[in-house]
């Protein structure tokens, strides 16, 4: 029997991140060692109190229906940790809405909010499920370049009227991913008025969040007007390490969410209840946590860019997140670099333009190993010959 597949999936094609995992799977049969830098996974376990609230509940025979929506419970801790963290007022019962991970919420949002021709404008580069979102809805991206001479935050004053009269989205990303870069509240400010000038919802993800070292990351619903233009998406995946449990959460106004809510009711039947016992437990007690997560964090970022720099490889310190974002150095493109650092170095990483066409030139590295790996990652750059410090 011939399959034929939808039209639909012509825009789902094989990716990058799946040539490179195929790559690394030749490299290992192979017998060779690879250090894989390239995903933004936590290697790291959840606090030991998160564990033994999910390890307690999932014996509770009771809790094994379905969820359908947040508990009570879960969204009012939630409200709890935005008025502790950001000084943020959110109603529980209508400004909060738990998803299945703040993945499941951001590609499923375009369907939403936007129509087969709608423009959604999306950062380039950007976390790749923006596209897949955007795909989904049969809308067209317009991309806002992120470069490293406007501070990587898009310049809203190069959106043509054109584009702006046609836009139903904006989606940005602080800290981001895959450039760890944050915002200023004077930027988020001018988007706040750039919403309201042109009906366009905002979306931020603030998924690193609590990944930071130095100054604390500006919640986008912290700035006046925010709540009446947009949303914000998080998950406890990487503040919690949580990232198999799947499972986020969005605030904000209060009309996206009932949207949004609406077309989850139609697809899932909600998070297994213990996971969102745990997820209650992660936010309550979070304060310790965090600041032994940032300084493992902190300390791997050190050890590994001052690595990269004294073999010449200047790289930009992070502020925030899991990622570096590093130069290609001529004359490779960032895909021919990354090949040649799995061939020469065994080190795995991401092309720059698998994240957008302005990504090229740069890789995403992922500080998602031990100190220690870290160190002979650097120790294999150092005998591979590729840099002259």
């Amino acid at each position: 029997m011939a399959i034929t597949f939808s039209k639909k999936m012509n825009e789902f094609q094989t990716s990058i991140f799946n040539e490179l995992a195929v790559y690394k799977k030749e490299k290992v049969d192979a017998g060779h060692e690879v250090i894989d830098l390239s995903i933004g996974s936590p290697d790291l376990s959840p606090p030991d109190y998160v564990m033994e609230e999910l390890a307690s509940h999932v014996k509770d025979p009771t809790l094994y229906k379905y969820s359908l929506d947040g508990t009570a419970e879960l969204l009012q801790t939630i409200s709890n940790y935005y008025t502790l963290q950001y000084d943020v007022d959110l109603s529980p019962e209508s400004e909060v809405l738990m998803v299945m991970g703040s993945q499941d919420g951001l590609v499923h949002l375009p369907v939403v909010l936007a129509n087969p021709g709608d423009i959604i404008l999306v950062p380039d580069p950007g976390y790749t499920a923006y596209a897949a979102g955007i795909a989904m809805a049969g809308a067209t991206p317009y991309l806002m370049p992120l470069t490293q001479e406007n501070g990587y935050l898009p310049d809203l004053t190069l959106i043509p009227e054109g584009v702006r009269s046609k836009a139903k989205m904006m989606i940005l990303n602080y800290p981001g991913n895959p450039i760890p870069t944050m915002a200023t509240k004077e930027f988020f400010e001018d988007v706040v008025k750039f919403a309201c000038e042109n009906d366009v919802v905002i979306l931020h993800d603030f998924a690193y969040s609590e990944l930071y070292y130095g100054e604390k990351p500006i919640s986008f619903l912290s700035v006046d007007g925010a709540k009446e233009v947009g949303i914000e998406f998080n998950s406890l995946s990487k503040s919690f390490n949580m990232a198999g449990c799947r499972i986020g959460y969005v605030a904000g106004n209060s009309e996206v969410l009932e949207g949004l809510n609406r077309l989850k009711s139609n697809l899932d039947y909600g998070v297994f209840l213990p996971i969102q016992k745990a997820a209650i437990a992660a936010l309550k007690y979070s304060s310790s946590f965090s600041d032994d997560l940032r300084a493992t964090y902190k300390k791997r970022r050190d050890i590994f860019v001052e690595g990269l720099k004294s073999l010449g490889w200047k790289v930009d310190v992070p502020k925030a997140s899991m990622f570096i974002w590093a130069k290609v150095p001529a004359p490779y493109s960032s895909t021919e670099f990354a090949y040649k650092l799995i061939d020469n170095t065994g080190i795995l990483t991401t092309p720059g333009v698998a994240f957008g066409t302005y990504g090229e030139g740069y890789l995403r590295i992922s500080l998602v190993q031990h100190e220690d790996i870290l160190q002979k990652a650097v120790e294999n750059l150092r005998e591979s010959g590729l840099f002259q410090g």
